[in-house]
């Protein structure tokens, strides 16, 4: 991964955020089509990397729709939701209305970036990301996606890892 910095251009606050921290990572961008809805698999065919290495940020709703944390799973791979509760160390969890994730984070769904979001979530990151060398998350827009590698995004996310995906 050798592009770094100077990402105003771009204007993601994920963008931003790594620029700021200093993280070495590459931006690849794609073309998003109209009306494709399974954003992390777009991702993965349009920039040809393997889906397991292409992962997903799903804002979850912990125990009330007020509180929110967030999942990073790969795009191959659905969440546990029990697994992620208590990786988050609550209750239960359920997938969060879109609108709510949407202004929570500051990003649009089908953009919703780990990085840069208006608020910090409590995060968690599925133990499997650190098996690869580098992986590819939402750069804050659709079409935009970001490859850095796992602990630098576990450091700028605060994530707590685990085994929160099914295959």
């Amino acid at each position: 991964m050798s592009r770094r910095g100077k990402h105003q251009e771009a204007g993601t606050p994920a963008l931003l955020a790594l620029d700021a921290a200093g993280v070495q990572h590459t931006v690849r961008a794609y073309e998003h089509a109209d009306g494709v809805t399974d954003f992390g698999a777009e991702a993965a065919r349009e920039l040809g990397v393997d889906p397991g290495r292409v992962y997903k940020t799903l804002v979850l709703s912990l125990g009330s729709e007020k509180e929110l944390g967030v999942a990073v799973v790969p795009v191959s791979a659905r969440l546990d939701l029990k697994s992620a509760a208590q990786a988050l160390g609550v209750k239960r969890v359920s997938m969060a209305d879109p609108q709510l994730a949407a202004r929570r984070t500051g990003y649009v769904p089908g953009g919703i970036s780990p990085l840069g979001q208006r608020h910090v979530l409590p995060t968690v990151l599925d133990a499997g990301a650190l098996e690869h060398e580098s992986l590819l998350v939402s750069a804050g827009r659709r079409g935009l996606d970001v490859e850095l590698a796992p602990a630098d995004l576990v450091t700028l996310t605060h994530a707590v890892v685990a085994a929160v995906a099914t295959h």
